[in-house]
């Protein structure tokens, strides 16, 4: 029977005995374990049914730390981190040995970040080992954005949720590599890029790959309802019908029944949009509709990032 709750020694015993459990970031939940521990990591994979070639992010609360399980610290990396970590950034660095090759699928990098969430970090700062936590769905699905988001999806095999209330931004981290001291965007996030850029200045972005991924969140095929969801293109309508559904940016659609539509941000805020996006989704799975339209967002700020989400799920 799954526990929600927000007592942190409950869900660090869980842990030190290499149970998993769900926790709160900023992003999205996440599903945690001993990010040194193979066997919780195998169990992470499990619970998700997560391949093993899409590598894992390891959490933990300072830079200090994350020395520990890194073997080089780029300097544009490091400024990036010393500006906004704790937060919605990943930076995908070359790992110390004691990070398992199963946490980074065999890849001689690890992604680390730093979350920015008080009850996470607290968990973090009470543990020895840092916390391997990709979102708490099943592979492919909607990443989940609450407690009971992970309970209705991953039900009784996650012993404990901590709950930490809705996420704050809603959209998975940016991740960052360096080749070369070059950095590469290779997963659009809740940081925005004009954000990195006023640090490090110009970045490359490369965020697809059908297999293989070099980062986490890199597959063309993620983060998807059940329903057929259209991505429409600027301008275009939907097809009005009985029994189709939308998920808009400000206004609603004609054609479309009103309540099978969801609005992201009457204001054309898109950081209320992207807090929305994965909640709106999950919504608009359950409502009694055969297909999902979906408008697509400007391409500025956090609007690259949702955009990036909503071609994923409209794959088949």
């Amino acid at each position: 029977m799954t526990q929600i709750g927000t007592d942190v020694r409950v869900a660090a015993d869980f842990l030190r005995a290499g149970n998993v459990v769900g926790i709160p970031t900023e992003t999205v939940y996440g599903l945690a374990g001993n990010a040194l521990n193979p066997d919780a990591a195998l169990t992470i994979f499990r619970v998700k049914n997560r391949p093993a070639f899409d590598p894992l992010i390891v959490h933990t609360d300072s830079l200090k730390k994350v020395e520990q399980y890194v073997s080089a610290i780029p300097e544009p990396a490091r400024l990036l981190a010393e500006t906004f970590w704790p937060g919605p950034l990943t930076l995908l660095l070359p790992k110390h040995d004691q990070i398992p090759d199963l946490v980074t699928s065999g890849l001689p990098t690890v992604a680390v970040r730093i979350p920015n969430h008080p009850l996470t970090l607290k968990l973090l700062r009470s543990l020895d080992f840092p916390l391997a936590a990709p979102s708490a769905n099943p592979f492919g699905y909607i990443s989940p954005t609450t407690a009971q988001h992970v309970v209705d999806q991953l039900g009784d095999q996650v012993p404990y949720i901590l709950d930490g209330g809705p996420a704050s931004v809603g959209l998975e981290s940016t991740i960052i590599g360096f080749d070369n001291g070059k950095a590469t965007v290779f997963r659009l996030g809740g940081m925005a890029i004009e954000q990195i850029e006023a640090v490090i200045g110009a970045v490359s972005v490369r965020t697809h790959s059908t297999s293989n991924p070099n980062a986490p969140g890199m597959l063309s095929s993620h983060y998807a309802p059940r329903k057929p969801l259209v991505l429409l293109q600027p301008g275009e309508s939907p097809q009005p019908g009985e029994r189709a559904g939308a998920l808009v940016f400000r206004e609603l659609f004609g054609g479309i029944r009103d309540e099978y539509q969801r609005t992201l941000s009457p204001t054309g805020d898109l950081n209320e949009a992207a807090k929305n996006l994965f909640a709106h989704l999950r919504t608009l799975d359950s409502l009694p509709i055969d297909i999902i339209y979906a408008e697509p967002l400007p391409n500025e700020g956090l609007g690259w990032a949702m955009n990036d989400r909503l071609r994923r799920a409209a794959v088949r």
